[in-house]
């Protein structure tokens, strides 16, 4: 199993989860933060394609994770993965993709990857993050928690890699023009 960030912050968020069994690969893409273009530009700097990419999972709402997901699912043809929860905040956007609904515990079979969906604290309306593995090795990520609770340290132990991010700055933060509202949410 292969792991690739596209991008990780306040400009956009995606994550390629892939995996080769013989002649195929499977490869997931974790949110889609950019636009179009954008994340077309950061597929092809890893000799990638659209084609490449077998299903988009969503981990929540927010415009740096979901932004480009339903365009690029749509123009691609690429089914998307996201919770009730997420569905309900973005449902305007979602004409015309095959969408699929997933929760905390569920199993979903996407080619030779199987992800496990697993609920954060984080203020949206039903966020999830995944373990990804390929019946050999488990990747956690996590991204965008407000903070630990025994739940998401359960769903990733026994994981052979983790992949987090770590982007917080405090002085970015207030040296930043966010109108106050949005710097206290952070």
């Amino acid at each position: 199993m292969r792991f690739a960030s596209l991008g990780s912050g306040s400009e956009g968020n995606a994550l390629l989860i892939s995996t080769a069994s013989g002649t195929t690969r499977t490869t997931v893409m974790l949110d889609c933060g950019f636009g179009i273009r954008e994340t077309e530009r950061r597929l092809a700097k890893l000799d990638m394609t659209p084609g490449d990419v077998s299903g988009i999972v969503v981990t929540h709402e927010h415009q740096d994770h979901v932004g480009g997901v339903f365009k690029f699912a749509r123009r691609h043809h690429i089914p998307v993965w996201l919770s009730f929860g997420t569905y309900q905040a973005m449902r305007e956007d979602c004409d015309g993709v095959a969408l699929h609904f997933c929760r905390d515990g569920d199993r979903l079979a996407i080619g030779d990857l199987e992800l496990r969906p697993y609920t954060v604290p984080h203020d949206a309306r039903e966020p999830v993050q995944y373990v990804a593995s390929n019946g050999r090795v488990k990747l956690g990520v996590l991204t965008d928690a407000g903070h630990s609770t025994p739940h998401l340290v359960q769903a990733l132990g026994g994981c052979d890699a983790l992949m987090l991010e770590c982007n917080h700055d405090l002085k970015m933060l207030a040296d930043s023009t966010y109108p106050p509202s949005l710097k206290q949410r952070i």
